[in-house]
């Protein structure tokens, strides 16, 4: 069955999608098509299941939600792409390692269209690109995309987020994913000038070919 994939239009407020995705996952039945929601959120910081305010370090005025997604603190913002995945996981056959594994695929996938040298480091979901600075297992790396998923009677809702061309700085403000120090990076800052929405149906194309 071929997900189906919206793409919404200007700034989507998060605590409205975010409760538009629960209510699509809670009425789902068997026959209802997945589906992949493109969209950019306005500023917001939002605090996973396992997140701690202490890796809130300094977040007014920027609104902080908390999730239930997996993972800890992040920053979504406009000029970021956010793929929200709403898959059947039991159709498909898979579980959360195989999902998280498929979506990053896609993130690095989508990254290669404009020649970007991305990659995965163990341990720490999300997607990565060369690029100075960093210590410990980040030492040498950026994080150019986060990943952030929840699974509810077999089906996932939230996703990942690209950083395409963004204001960067709220990142400053928090230790992103739980790492303090951890650089983030957008596509922007490594010379790549891509249109959003080019950006956004790429990524959509490389989802629906791993999801579908």
């Amino acid at each position: 069955m071929t997900a189906v994939i919206r793409q919404l239009p200007g700034l989507s407020d998060y605590q409205q999608t975010l409760e538009r995705m629960r209510q699509f996952t809670r009425e789902r039945s068997a026959q209802t098509p997945d589906e992949i929601w493109l969209l950019e959120h306005p500023p917001v910081f939002t605090l996973g299941l396992a997140g701690r305010s202490g890796h809130l370090l300094n977040p007014d005025p920027i609104e902080v939600v908390k999730t239930e997604r997996g993972g800890q603190v992040t920053y979504h913002g406009p000029g970021q792409v956010i793929a929200y995945t709403l898959i059947d996981l039991r159709r498909l056959g898979i579980g959360v390692k195989e999902l998280v594994f498929r979506i990053e695929q896609a993130l690095i996938q989508t990254l290669a269209t404009w020649q970007i040298d991305a990659r995965r480091i163990s341990g720490a979901p999300g997607v990565y690109v060369p690029f100075s600075g960093g210590h410990g297992q980040f030492e040498g790396f950026a994080k150019i995309a986060a990943l952030g998923i929840k699974i509810s009677g077999g089906c996932s809702f939230h996703g990942a987020a690209l950083n395409v061309a963004m204001d960067l700085e709220p990142f400053t403000r928090i230790d992103p994913c739980g790492y303090p120090g951890l650089r983030t990076i957008d596509m922007a800052t490594l010379g790549v000038h891509a249109p959003l929405p080019e950006v956004e149906q790429t990524l959509a194309q490389r989802l629906a070919a791993h999801l579908g």
